[in-house]
């Protein structure tokens, strides 16, 4: 007798919807918000649409939760803040180039990156989370003007654009250790008042 499987969650212990999840980056990460599709990212877990539906509702909540960066602020702020202002140009291109250096941690920054290029929800969402959860705490904890430390992290976004959606070279395959030490003085420069 054969038995008929039922559509919905799969047998066993998997992580459906952590595997959905994981799709839901990669895809978000190429193909940014607008062009990502709930059938394609179903594609790419090897689940039914509907199951995507089931954990998520819409295209907007599961790029909410996907979008649950491998960073929070409360992580960030202090490795930033924790030693000598003169070395904090260092502290953060290190930091920025160690949290993109794996594709895990990497593809949710890419992918709300690229969505903030392509949809106004994404960017008032991007926008909102860098400047206030972020930006503007570090530059108070410093008493650095806004402006600076909103023009380190326009350069630290070129960096990160250029070397992993862009992919220039010899910019994307360059060791981290060289690009520290490139970076570092200019991004410095930004925090001295």
């Amino acid at each position: 007798m054969t038995v008929k499987r039922r559509p919905g969650r799969r047998p066993g212990a998997a992580d459906t919807r952590g595997e959905i999840l994981t799709a839901a980056r990669r895809v978000f990460a190429e193909k940014g918000f607008d062009k990502a599709t709930v059938r394609g990212i179903a594609r790419e877990a090897k689940v039914d649409p509907a199951l995507v539906h089931h954990y998520f509702d819409t295209k907007e909540g599961m790029f909410a939760a996907a979008m649950a960066l491998p960073v929070t602020p409360e992580q960030v702020i202090p490795l930033l803040l924790d030693g000598p202002s003169e070395s904090i140009g260092e502290r953060l291109v290190r930091m920025l180039l160690e949290v993109t250096a794996e594709p895990e941690t990497r593809e949710p920054m890419i992918a709300l990156i690229r969505s903030a290029m392509t949809n106004d929800q994404a960017v008032t969402m991007f926008r909102e989370f860098i400047t206030n959860a972020l930006l503007y705490r570090v530059a108070d904890s410093l008493g650095v003007p806004h402006l600076r430390v909103e023009a380190a992290f326009a350069q630290m976004l070129g960096v990160i654009m250029s070397r992993y959606v862009l992919r220039l070279e010899p910019l994307a395959s360059a060791d981290a250790e060289e690009l520290v030490e490139l970076l570092a003085p200019t991004i410095q420069r930004y925090f001295a008042v």
